[in-house]
C-alpha cells in the first residue's frame, strides 16, 4: 500500500522505534501513546483489519505480541495492561493496516472504559445467539 504509514515504517521509509522484528512482523512503540512503553505490533504482510489477516499471520502477530508485552511488563516493572485492536473507523482505526496495541496500565493512571452494559431477555439471548451461531463458518 503506497500511502499506509506501517507499510513506510516496514520497508525502513519512515523512522519508527523498533522493539522486536522478525520476518512476519514488527513492534514499534506508539508515537502517540496513552502511556509510556504503549506499543504496536504489526504484520509486515498488509491488511486492512482482524477480519483480513490470514490465520497464519493471525499467530505470528499474537505469538510477538506476547513476546513484547512480557518485555514491556518485565521492562517497566507493571501490574497490569491491556492489548487491544481497534477494526474499522467507528471502531477508533486510524491507520487501515492491521495492528495490535500493549498498553501499560498503572493504579489511578485514569483511564476508563465507560461502559453502558445491558442485559439480555431469554427470548433475546437464544436469538442472539442462534445468529451468530448460524454465521459461524470454518475456514
Amino acid at each position: 500500500m503506497m500511502d499506509c504509514i506501517f507499510c513506510k515504517i516496514i520497508q525502513r521509509k519512515l523512522p519508527a522505534e523498533i522493539l522486536y522484528e522478525n520476518d512476519k512482523v514488527i513492534s514499534i512503540l506508539d508515537i502517540n501513546p496513552i502511556h509510556f512503553g504503549h506499543a504496536l505490533v504489526i504484520p509486515k504482510k498488509h491488511c486492512l483489519d482482524f477480519l483480513s489477516i490470514p490465520e497464519d499471520d493471525l499467530h505470528d502477530v499474537l505469538h510477538a505480541t506476547q513476546i513484547v508485552t512480557r518485555a514491556i511488563v518485565s521492562g517497566l516493572n507493571l501490574e497490569g495492561f491491556n492489548i487491544f485492536s481497534n477494526n474499522g473507523k467507528i471502531a477508533g482505526q486510524s491507520v487501515f493496516h492491521f495492528h495490535m496495541h500493549i498498553t501499560p496500565r498503572y493504579v489511578d493512571d485514569n483511564i476508563r472504559f465507560v461502559l453502558q452494559l445491558k442485559s439480555y431477555d431469554d427470548k433475546m439471548l437464544a436469538k442472539y445467539g442462534a445468529t451468530i451461531r448460524d454465521h459461524i463458518s470454518i475456514q
